[in-house]
């Protein structure tokens, strides 16, 4: 079913897909596999199912929890060949891509119509739309227009059993169980997208954007919630405090507010007259929270360059640090100020420095952890300090990620989120769909069980903790 071409054996190639975005964790699979169409895709699953073996889907690689680490002598099924847009239809304003298009050739596709596609990862120029939908991945722009599960309308799944349906429906509101909603952000356990259908948005009339200087992080953050409470909701918040502000000055000059403890960053966007009178709230609400630098972009190459400092944030760490380890997770948007003094205090007690950037609009904190992996120890305690920042967010009631999933990352604080039946339940919904567990196993869940195996308090070891497999938490 797969020219020889498309199933890759040599061991360097093999090396390319050993590990995503989270690249301390590598794990070289026993095989690769570059189908075009469904019926290549189903031809690999079946295979695997028929067989008995593990296999991994995974697109641009970009994801930062794990999502896509391989099995060993587990089979990866790469979509970057599934890269056609299939349809875009401006009357019904939706568009059918391939898993592997990546996120920005939507817009560019649906841009001669007066459309865009909205969720914008800050990874979108490289970033695919079969790993947005596995991520159900987020964005700048995701406090207004929302993250990816609101844009995807339809879906054709290949099952881990080798089933191909069809999920979701281009109806407003499909009859039944929305099964689209549990596949969307179910991390590539439950099957692999190889059509997708999205909604796609009508451009704004007008954007605005604003860039804010603050003396520090927290009036900053509550400028955010000011603006929110008073009606208005801005497109985009994102807020960087002065370490982050340093490295993106550092790497690319973007001419922030010299002395600045943190930036603002805030965009609005919808129709002229209601944009004008939102900037003129939220340009007031800076100044009452006690912003001392107020920029307005005149024109779209001003725009580009408030915002160039923000998009290269989390590369540009690189400057001023040889390590940094990138955290997910959320907080109400009211308690934002609490929990940047709380991670700052876990901060200096570990003797570790952080750099905040975040989506402050949804209160999604994306802690980096500075480290110099040269000195013993140093990992670790960072990889501690991260996962102790988790505790603050669930403590001030959040999550322990808001748009880089779980993956292999998070798997031991999930439990710390969610009670046994909780897990339970979703163990029973995840055997629904693969039974035999084969599709992206050993992601998402602290305790792995077996398909069939009762729910409730574990009597004896499981199976693969007796063959050292994995950890119970």
């Amino acid at each position: 079913m797969l020219p020889a071409e498309a199933i890759l054996t040599d061991p360097a190639r093999l090396r390319t897909y050993d590990c995503d975005g989270l690249s301390h964790l590598r794990v070289t699979p026993g095989l690769v596999v570059l189908p075009e169409t469904t019926a290549q895709v189903r031809a690999a699953v079946l295979a695997c199912a028929e067989a008995g073996v593990p296999f991994v889907a995974r697109g641009a690689g970009t994801g930062l929890s794990g999502g896509a680490l391989p099995v060993a002598d587990g089979v990866v099924i790469a979509l970057t060949r599934m890269r056609r847009i299939l349809r875009v239809d401006p009357a019904d304003k939706v568009a059918v891509v391939q898993p592997g298009v990546v996120n920005t050739e939507i817009s560019a596709a649906a841009r001669p119509y007066g459309l865009y596609f909205a969720p914008d990862p800050s990874s979108q120029t490289v970033c695919t739309i079969g790993g947005n939908v596995a991520e159900n991945s987020g964005g700048a722009h995701c406090l207004k227009h929302g993250f990816t599960v609101n844009h995807v309308l339809a879906a054709t799944v290949v099952l881990p059993t080798g089933e191909v349906v069809e999920l979701g429906s281009q109806a407003p509101d499909p009859v039944g169980y929305d099964l689209l909603g549990v596949f969307v952000g179910a991390e590539g356990t439950l099957g692999i997208a190889t059509e997708i259908t999205v909604r796609l948005t009508r451009a704004p009339l007008a954007v605005e954007t604003l860039l804010a200087g603050f003396p520090g992080v927290e009036p900053a953050a509550a400028t955010v919630s000011a603006i929110v409470a008073a009606g208005v909701v801005p497109a985009a918040a994102e807020l960087m405090d002065a370490l982050a502000v340093e490295a993106a000055e550092a790497a690319v000059g973007c001419g922030y507010p010299p002395g600045a403890g943190a930036v603002l960053l805030v965009e609005l966007d919808g129709p002229r007259a209601e944009v004008a009178g939102a900037l003129a709230e939220v340009e007031e609400l800076c100044r009452r929270h006690g912003a001392f630098d107020l920029r307005r972009a005149r024109d779209e190459s001003e725009r580009a360059a408030l915002w160039r400092g923000r998009k290269s944030a989390f590369a540009a760490v690189g400057r001023i640090s040889p390590d940094y380890y990138v955290q997910d997770g959320v907080v109400p948007r009211t308690v934002l100020p609490e929990a940047l003094l709380r991670i700052g205090a876990l901060a200096e007690r570990a003797g570790l420095r952080v750099a905040n950037v975040f989506h402050a609009g949804d209160g999604n904190l994306h802690p980096l952890v500075l480290f110099d992996a040269a000195v013993p120890g140093a990992a670790e305690a960072a990889e501690r300090l991260a996962g102790r920042i988790l505790g603050v967010c669930l403590d001030l009631g959040g999550s322990i990620t808001g748009e880089h999933g779980v993956g292999v990352e998070k798997m031991a604080y999930l439990a710390h989120q969610f009670s046994r039946d909780d897990l339970d339940v979703m163990q029973f919904l995840r055997c629904a769909f693969d039974p035999a567990a084969l599709a992206n196993p050993g992601k998402l869940f602290p305790t792995p069980r077996l398909c069939g195996e009762p729910p409730g308090p574990r009597r004896g070891a499981h199976p693969l903790q007796d063959a050292g497999l994995a950890e119970l938490y």
